[in-house]
């Protein structure tokens, strides 16, 4: 059957007219005169029987319908864009995937072992997206997500299953100079020290801080104040500089716990309250996500090594 599908020319003068509340400044976007984007938005409405502009006193304003309409459009001309340039890279060859990752497990622990999946698999192209929390794929151009939540969390991410890749210990760490600053010296601090000192939070994780306390029967009545980062990343760099203590996954600072630049303020763990999962659609598996998967798999059962040899 054929598609009943609008111009791809109509549909990016809309998408521009609409963005820019403007069909000149659409028209000065797209090297197109003003009339012919007028045109164009008129020939789309015509095909859809619904009016997506209406005239204002200062000019001119999206539908409701044109409204949602606009956001549907921006994202399948985004989507086009992306296939067309993924095939342009690839000249034919090979397969591509987009994963959305959280932004600190991708830099710290799966870009560095990424040489290992290129000797496996060279023909396999990753793209990456960050997520800090669950997403509808269908709004998306992503194939799949490393995602850090509870079996509970996971279980409640519509749409989707997920296969679980490691465990998460966190642990607290600072500056060796917070420590000395505080006067405990080299520490190791007790749980009921370390309430004293200024907690570093998780904006994605409100109550981490609350739990570790709660896991070593200790009652902090601070657990939940202090500044709130969205990012391990920027959670660790305010450590780093003294501002607090972090908790943070074990696995996220290997190298600052290693240079000294973090040390581990209280040797007290919270095992295993959530795990990494990569996270895919409940649609047809594409055969690259299965590679993906099946090393993910075998560098997780190895204990996540980066030696290539």
């Amino acid at each position: 059957m054929r598609r009943r599908l609008p111009s791809l020319q109509a549909l990016q003068c809309f998408e521009a007219a609409a963005r820019h509340q403007s069909f000149t400044r659409a028209a000065q976007e797209l090297a197109l005169t003003q009339s012919a984007v007028s045109r164009q938005v008129a020939v789309l409405e015509a095909f859809l029987g619904v009016a997506l502009f209406r005239r204002t006193q200062h000019g001119m304003a999206l539908t409701p319908a044109g409204a949602d309409y606009a956001r549907q459009v921006r994202q399948r001309l985004d989507a086009l864009e992306r296939d067309a340039v993924d095939v342009m890279g690839r000249r034919g060859q090979g397969d591509s995937l987009t994963l959305a990752v959280v932004p600190t497990f991708a830099t710290r622990w799966l870009i560095p072992r990424l040489p290992q999946l290129a000797a496996r698999q060279p023909q396999l192209l990753l793209h990456f997206e960050t997520c800090t929390r669950p997403f509808l794929f269908t709004d998306t151009g992503v194939d799949a997500a490393i995602w850090a939540g509870t079996p509970q969390q996971v279980q409640q991410w519509a749409g989707t299953h997920a296969m679980r890749l490691m465990d998460e210990d966190v642990l607290p760490v600072c500056s060796p100079h917070l420590l000395r600053a505080s006067g405990y010296g080299s520490g190791p601090l007790t749980p009921e020290q370390l309430a004293a000192l200024p907690l570093l939070q998780q904006a994605t994780r409100p109550d981490a801080w609350r739990q570790w306390f709660d896991a070593q029967g200790v009652d902090a009545p601070r657990a939940v104040a202090g500044p709130r980062y969205e990012l391990f990343s920027m959670q660790a760099a305010a450590a780093i500089a003294g501002l607090g203590v972090a908790l943070m996954p074990t696995l996220l600072v290997q190298d600052e716990l290693a240079s000294g630049a973090l040390v581990v303020a209280c040797p007290q763990p919270l095992k295993a309250q959530r795990a990494y999962y990569l996270v895919q659609p409940q649609v047809p598996q594409r055969p690259a996500l299965a590679l993906l998967k099946a090393w993910l798999q075998d560098v997780c059962r190895q204990g996540g090594a980066t030696d290539t040899r």
